[in-house]
């Protein structure tokens, strides 16, 4: 079995994409000190883009242990 890549799904102009992404990045005082998971995703996320879909980016910060956690918001990474 082939491993498949988002270039194998046809048609996504006006689809809703659902990407599950690693933004699990470090911070010092709500800055990001590493971008490098961030950045990553670009090619992947411009793609969709330009192919017209819509997406929708899914992550999480840390392990809160099913607290809300202040320190672990994805605040600096989403502006």
């Amino acid at each position: 079995m082939n491993k498949k890549s988002i270039r194998d799904v046809a048609d996504l102009a006006g689809k809703r994409v659902f990407v599950r992404v690693d933004f699990n990045v470090p911070l010092e005082n709500g800055v990001i000190t590493d971008d490098t998971r961030i950045v990553e995703t670009l090619p992947t996320v411009n793609y969709l883009m330009e192919q017209g879909a819509k997406v929708i980016l899914a992550s999480h910060l840390g392990r809160p242990q099913g607290q809300v956690n202040e320190s672990m918001r994805l605040t600096p990474a989403a502006t």
